[in-house]
């Protein structure tokens, strides 16, 4: 049911945020013109930095997971690391739902590193910190910015994210004092023991299981790396969003790239379109224009130059990333680490295969 409830509001995401940005016949003559006025030749080197920062921050998203599992005992060598991460990365793309966060810990799950439900807690504690750090930068972007001529969705949109996931991150906190009492109190909260107790008896397993992977919140050791690497993943993010503004003339400040970045990072955490066609566009859209003074709801705005040449931006963007993270998850699934099989199969290993935690194979 709740796979269903998930797939309809990723539907529904798909449907509304495509009609949202779709151009009509006066913006798509508006959109040929900026790139047919565009300077390749101008473009290449601003195009090869985000190329450069793309790599950047692939690494730094990818090589922190060790971080994470770290205090389970369990290291991934580099090479299966990126692999499984890349082949990762690509399923969260293209998958509906947030299905793709499922793909990692399946994948480790197979290459019996660990067992999967631990690996989905670390999952867990990567996107509760990163929603923690674009909703502080969001925050703070927006409330430098509040005045009388700031839209009035910005604050709200702002404190909701924040207090949103302030609250995962209590959770995480009580999690890991008191594993099974937190877990039996949340599931109280949602009826579900009154309703299908056999399914919350079933939950419950799973979730103190998962609560495994919470286990860097204790050990500063590694807990400490792993906040370096990630915000030095989301500044990367952000610069390649500021050099490819600069690159195709949008006059977006640095501050709007990165509080443009936050919300993006805050609207693809809600159930996303395939490929998050639409909504990458439309939250892009959203946080550049309470910083170049556009409303993205007037349709008389829509015809604009300033808002052509952002929606040019919003689209090259995602256009850019999209083939990027297939392109790596092509080379991860070309390697001796992760192959369709595995990626097919990856669901279907037994809980009793994994091994106990430390026990992780050689290197290939």
């Amino acid at each position: 049911m709740r796979l269903a409830v998930n797939l309809a509001l990723s539907a529904a995401m798909l449907a509304l945020c495509t009609w949202l940005v779709w151009p009509d016949h006066v913006e798509r003559e508006q959109l040929g013109s900026v790139l047919g006025a565009l300077r390749w030749v101008d473009f290449a080197p601003y195009l090869l930095g985000y190329a450069g920062l793309m790599l950047a921050v692939h690494l730094c998203r990818s090589l922190r997971w060790n971080r994470l599992l770290a205090p389970l005992g369990v290291r991934v060598p580099v090479g299966p690391l990126l692999a499984i991460s890349s082949v990762g990365y690509m399923a969260i793309l293209a998958l509906p739902a947030r299905l793709g966060e499922l793909v990692r810990p399946g994948l480790l799950r197979k290459a019996r590193y660990t067992t999967a439900a631990a690996a989905l807690g670390t999952v867990a504690v990567e996107r509760i910190v990163d929603g923690l750090i674009v909703s502080l930068l969001v925050f703070c972007a927006f409330f430098a910015h509040r005045g009388p001529g700031a839209p009035g969705w910005m604050m709200p949109t702002a404190y909701a994210a924040l207090g949103g996931f302030a609250a995962a991150l209590i959770f995480l906190v009580f999690a890991m004092r008191r594993p099974r009492p937190t877990v039996v109190f949340c599931l109280a909260l949602t009826l579900l023991p009154r309703f299908a107790p056999r399914i919350a008896t079933a939950l419950e397993v799973k979730l103190v299981e998962m609560i495994r992977g919470f286990a860097v919140l204790k050990d500063v050791r590694n807990l400490l790396p792993f906040l370096v690497w990630s915000v030095a993943y989301w500044v990367f993010n952000g610069l390649g969003g500021w050099l490819l503004a600069r690159g195709l003339g949008l006059p977006l400040s640095l501050v709007g790239a990165y509080a443009s970045m936050g919300l993006l990072g805050i609207g693809v955490s809600l159930p996303n379109s395939p490929g998050l066609v639409g909504q990458f566009q439309w939250f892009t859209l959203l946080g550049v224009s309470v910083y170049l003074g556009f409303d993205v709801g007037d349709p008389v705005a829509k015809h604009t130059a300033i808002y052509t040449l952002a929606l040019t931006y919003a689209i090259a963007q995602h256009l850019l990333q999209v083939t990027w993270y297939v392109a790596m998850g092509a080379l991860g699934l070309a390697s001796p680490w992760v192959s369709f099989h595995d990626l097919w199969t990856s669901r279907k290993v037994a809980p009793d295969e994994a091994p106990a935690a430390g026990l992780a194979p050689p290197a290939p």
